[in-house]
């Protein structure tokens, strides 16, 4: 009798160790959520020398971009890469996979100091087998369904005007990394027809407002240039070329964010570092799957 009691003493012991450790989690929970929510960073304005910082780099890399487009080399980022890398990115992209790397444009060889802000800059390239130069333009001009194709990254999208090759165009991007941020952006862009199967755009958001009560009856704008900081200014440049049986697409982006908050880096920080990579990432292998559920003539997936 004396064991028996023993071990039912033992396992009401557990048992209530147990319900005692759930209930600290849950706790615990509770007062992260609320201090997540009570950490959120305070509006930051977008400063004027910010602005220029951002504006003299993108003139900077646009201007690179033009040279390179004028002599047709390096066409593909991966093309400047020694004999060996170069052979690896290739097969790589064969393999159907994203080729992706962190780039920096300077001024006189030193780097441009952007203060209140951080610059952001990565290119990537994927390979679309099969694929034909007019298959990937009617993917990435059909703006109106791109928050299909782009989903979940674009939320909804629409062409505002079209005249030719020049497109206005509204996007709502959600982007998600510990925080969630939801932005309303409206986009120039001006497409390229520089030879037989080889074509190239340029991309300029001309207006970023961080949305307020996304979904909710009072939802709203907040101005741009004095809201959280996730996303003031963002430069696109994409290329294509259809050889080796397929189409190599490759984009280029700029984007501007306000720098991380002392204290809140834990916050603030992974959203701003990680997504522009993972978002051009995500981009890249969006539009391949894309254009081959089009050429399939399927859903996009």
């Amino acid at each position: 009798m004396g064991e028996r009691f023993r071990r039912h003493e033992t396992q009401l012991a557990v048992r209530l160790a147990a319900k005692g450790l759930l209930w600290a989690f849950v706790v615990v929970g509770v007062s992260l959520a609320q201090s997540t929510r009570a950490a959120e960073p305070a509006a930051t304005k977008l400063r004027p020398d910010t602005i220029a910082a951002f504006d003299r780099y993108v003139r900077l890399t646009a201007e690179r971009n033009d040279v390179e487009l004028k002599r047709g080399s390096p066409l593909l980022w991966v093309d400047s890469l020694l004999e060996s890398q170069r052979a690896e990115a290739y097969a790589a992209l064969k393999r159907g996979e994203v080729q992706i790397q962190q780039r920096h444009t300077f001024e006189n060889g030193k780097t441009i100091i952007c203060t209140g802000g951080m610059i952001h800059h990565w290119v990537g390239v994927v390979f679309i087998p099969d694929a034909k130069l007019g298959d990937v333009l009617g993917v990435l001009q059909d703006y109106d369904r791109q928050s299909t194709y782009y989903s979940p990254d674009v939320e909804r999208s629409k062409i505002e005007s079209h005249d030719g090759d020049h497109f206005r165009v509204f996007l709502r991007f959600r982007r998600h990394k510990v925080i969630t941020v939801v932005l309303d952006s409206e986009h120039e862009v001006q497409y390229f027809h520089d030879a037989p199967g080889r074509a190239h755009s340029r991309s300029s958001a001309v207006r970023i407002a961080e949305v307020e009560n996304p979904g909710k009856s009072d939802e709203r704008d907040r101005p741009p240039g004095d809201d959280s900081g996730y996303l003031w200014r963002m430069e696109t440049w994409w290329r294509m070329e259809e050889r080796d049986d397929g189409v190599y697409v490759q984009s280029e982006v700029a984007s501007l964010t306000r720098d991380i908050p002392i204290g809140l880096g834990w916050l603030v920080g992974p959203f701003v570092t990680s997504i522009p990579k993972e978002t051009l990432e995500f981009t890249l292998d969006a539009t391949r799957k894309a254009t081959e559920a089009r050429r399939r003539g399927s859903a996009v997936p």
